[in-house]
């Protein structure tokens, strides 16, 4: 199903029929109390079905379960129940565009469709008759926009942890690939010390796993029903919530019905989860961009996550990992936007709340089509073992190993740093480097230097030497 509203002509087509241009207002759910209509230009600027549509799912599945809720308070009939079910059944079926194969139903948006919830509600009455006003007996679009909030970010949850379990398989796969090679690390990007591949790989393992605990954080609040709550003060009704919670597959009822309708922290605790994400996907991106530069000539990027230029033959670059970075600030955007529209909200609801959906959904199909592409990506780069090993030597990487040598044979460490500096400043001089000086010009920095020296700075000593739990060795 499409739904499209243009922010120029205010008008919004559904599935290719109908328009909507604010007529009979009076058919609006709460148009009793008011003596006009709204201005047409507030209609179009308060209405949210041109994106709330995707809360359709689970606006019938929160429907169905109200309903058999109500049935068992004894509000509904057995006979009133089992209609409703089928109509709203009926409704999905017509709205829905995941039906393969069968013929689109036209339908027409009309002025009360103010967001997912009316339309539901008004082609559920066309289709079942008087009934169909029964649906909203014992709750509010407060609490229901919050069950169908909940609903939805329960189920991105489940699609966001699945991609992250992918994600550190892929990884873990490289690292066991790239088991002993060696690689610089970097501090402040200048080489600092020699480390394995498979070590800083596997760093960045450590931050996704993180990412994975803090989804499962996020889905036990998340986990919470808020149906029942009613538009702030719980529902009049005899509706059993514990039964209901658990219909829905919620652990729990949630304690307070004011929060219950005003609280979105759990689309903030998803919006943050998906901002560190997006955030650690940008640091391993930037260092891909960097090493497959021909300054750093560590790694080629498939041809399939690359893209050439229109004008310079010669040149491959790393898009995709581009436009992963870049996607990051979009959903750290919507993470600041999210705790702004939050900030200064008394309870219970308000229409500011409306916001949260835009926001949510794009931070969703962000962070899900990022680690789509990235997982793919990353299976398929291309390291080349002999540069890295190079480079693992370069700068005076082994530069520590100086100084521990000393240390270990008695020498006050800072006195071992203050002589080793000595030293690299001389190779710095001279145009040469650690392994090229002999053992008299050692020794004349320090006694303490033995023919061993020349062993204990080379790159696979040094990582052999990081033997501690969590070390490089």
């Amino acid at each position: 199903m499409t739904v499209k509203d243009s922010s120029q002509t205010g008008e919004v087509r559904a599935a290719g029929s109908g328009s909507w241009s604010g007529k009979n207002w009076s058919g609006k759910a709460w148009s009793g109390r008011f003596a006009k209509g709204s201005d047409p230009q507030a209609e179009r600027f308060g209405a949210s079905i041109g994106f709330d549509i995707r809360l359709l799912p689970y606006d019938i599945e929160g429907s169905q379960a109200h309903v058999r809720a109500l049935q068992r308070a004894g509000v509904l009939s057995a006979q009133e129940a089992e209609t409703l079910l089928d109509g709203l059944a009926q409704v999905y079926r017509d709205l829905s565009a995941e039906r393969v194969g069968a013929p689109e139903t036209a339908w027409e948006l009309d002025p009360a469709d103010e967001d997912v919830h009316m339309l539901v509600e008004r082609l559920l009455a066309a289709r079942v008759g008087e009934v169909g006003k029964k649906l909203h007996t014992g709750r509010s679009r407060n609490d229901q926009v919050a069950l169908d909030t909940r609903l939805y970010v329960r189920d991105v949850l489940g699609q966001v942890a699945a991609e992250i379990r992918n994600l550190l398989a892929t990884l873990l796969e490289l690292a066991e690939r790239h088991a002993d090679w060696l690689m610089p690390g970097f501090t402040h990007l200048q080489p600092a010390q020699p480390v394995l591949l498979s070590h800083h790989l596997l760093a960045y393992g450590e931050m996704f796993w993180r990412d994975a605990q803090r989804l499962a954080e996020c889905y036990g609040r998340t986990n919470v029903l808020p149906l029942g709550a009613a538009a702030l003060a719980g529902t009049a009704y005899p509706i059993d919530r514990a039964a209901l919670a658990a219909e829905l597959g919620f652990a729990a009822p949630s304690e307070n019905s004011l929060d219950a309708v005003s609280d979105r922290d759990f689309v903030l605790d998803f919006a943050y989860a998906a901002a560190m994400i997006m955030m650690h996907l940008s640091r391993l991106a930037e260092e891909l961009v960097l090493w497959s530069s021909p300054a750093f000539a560590f790694v080629e990027i498939d041809d399939a996550y690359a893209t050439g230029s229109s004008i310079m033959p010669q040149k491959k670059n790393p898009d995709t990992a581009e436009l992963v970075r870049g996607k990051t600030g979009r959903v750290l955007g919507h993470l600041t936007g999210l705790l702004t529209m939050m900030k200064g909200l008394p309870l219970a609801y308000n229409k500011d709340l409306q916001e949260d959906k835009e926001a949510l959904f794009d931070t969703a199909d962000t962070v899900l089509a990022s680690l789509r592409v990235f997982t793919p990506m990353l299976a398929t780069l291309r390291f080349d073992r002999a540069r890295l090993a190079a480079a693992a030597g370069e700068g005076f990487s082994t530069a520590t190993e100086v100084a521990d040598y000393l240390a270990r044979r008695g020498v006050p460490f800072r006195e071992a740093h203050r002589v080793t500096g000595q030293i690299v400043r001389h190779c710095l001089e001279h145009g040469c480097g650690l392994a090229d000086l002999t053992l008299e010009e050692w020794r004349r920095f320090s006694p303490a230097f033995g023919p061993d020296i020349l062993a204990a700075i080379q790159p696979e000593a040094a990582v052999a030497a990081r033997n501690v739990y969590g070390g490089t060795a």
